[in-house]
């Protein structure tokens, strides 16, 4: 028996099992024969690093209840470190327009190129300076659930109120796997789970979500596989949102998504405000559509940091391997904006057309 005992801490029943030695080659004595060599069994005594305090802790309902999330962009310096007094203006616009969440260091919020450090920096920076006037989500989700555990600790240890998951990336496992995967992160707290097949190469199907579902801390789905998939879950009672800005309207007020994860509304909060908290509006959403058709063109965030730099509110400083959209695609913008009325967009500048020269690209930060 091996008993571990510390800082008041017994796990009594906690055995190392230890293998027979068997020689240094591995081979039975007299027939030759190799012998697989056997690992010792160490039993799983990882504990959640969590607090109890309930002061500022939010539920799994109220993350529930928002109906827009932002997908909030990081602006950078010139020397690529966060440009947090130009972050700030961002979230203060959100915050003013409607937005109710912020999804912080996302895929629009570029968090795979940032270290953890940075990303837990600028998650607790958020919960700090504006956590009591929005709900902040930190993407702490990875490929490797280690890595995953540990960043949604101290995204939580932090402040944020719930945590966004993807599931494993490039290095794809099975579908128990998934399941395995989901209920080690959902211990550390409030979780949306994040479905983007078109990223990660493999789809999240409904079966693994009913089994996690039950969890007290899943908050709900981000989906982008399409209305159909959204459907299947909300007459299910799961709460989805839509992870596509061309489809939100239809999710929102056709097939029961309680909102939308949105990349469009880091330009015009108070327009996809509006799509969402104002019923249906199929003249608003046909209105939007050439500017959300613009920014998916090229892989998301492009057309958004292009966009943001013209608008006069982020510095035009790029975290390569994105660059800005070619000047022909930034003369177009700035007609969506005028037919739009720069009154709905973001900042105060005049939007302007950027030459190439006029963007920074940056490899090493």
């Amino acid at each position: 028996m091996y008993s571990l005992r510390t800082h008041g801490l017994c796990l009594k029943d906690t055995t190392l099992q230890f293998p027979p030695f068997v020689g240094s080659n591995h081979y039975k004595r007299g027939n030759g024969r190799w012998v697989s060599p056997k690992a010792a069994v160490i039993p799983n005594f990882h504990l959640p690093m969590r607090s109890l305090e309930v002061k500022n802790r939010t539920s799994s309902d109220t993350i529930k209840s928002l109906r827009l999330i932002t997908a909030i962009k990081t602006p950078y310096l010139p020397d690529g470190r966060f440009d947090l007094e130009a972050y700030d203006a961002l979230m203060h616009m959100q915050i003013v327009q409607g937005a109710e969440g912020v999804i912080v260091g996302g895929t629009t919020g570029e968090g795979h190129l940032m270290s953890w450090d940075e990303h837990i920096m600028l998650i607790g920076h958020t919960v700090n300076c504006f956590g009591g006037s929005i709900k902040v989500i930190g993407n702490t989700g990875s490929n490797s659930t280690r890595e995953a555990i540990h960043a949604s600790e101290q995204g939580f240890a932090v402040g944020m109120h719930a945590a966004l998951h993807i599931n494993p990336y490039y290095g794809k496992t099975s579908l128990d796997g998934l399941v395995s995967h989901f209920e080690a992160v959902l211990n550390m707290g409030p979780t949306i789970i994040y479905n983007v097949p078109s990223r990660t190469g493999q789809d999240i199907p409904p079966s693994v979500i009913h089994r996690v579902a039950q969890n007290a801390n899943f908050a709900g789905m981000k989906e982008c596989v399409g209305n159909e998939r959204i459907k299947d879950y909300t007459d299910n009672g799961i709460v989805v949102w839509s992870g596509n800005d061309d489809q939100c309207h239809d999710s929102r007020w056709d097939f029961g998504a309680v909102g939308v994860v949105s990349v469009t509304s880091n330009l015009v909060p108070g327009l996809m405000q509006k799509l969402m908290f104002g019923g249906k509006d199929h003249s608003l959403n046909s209105k939007l559509m050439p500017l959300i058709d613009w920014l998916f063109r090229e892989p998301n965030p492009i057309g958004l940091n292009t966009a943001l730099a013209q608008l006069g509110v982020v510095r035009p400083v790029f975290r390569l391997p994105y660059v800005p959209l070619p000047l022909a695609r930034r003369i177009e913008f700035v007609n969506i904006v005028k037919e739009l009325g720069r009154e709905n967009f973001v900042g105060e500048k005049e939007v302007q057309v950027l030459e190439d020269n006029d963007f920074i690209l940056i490899g090493r930060y």
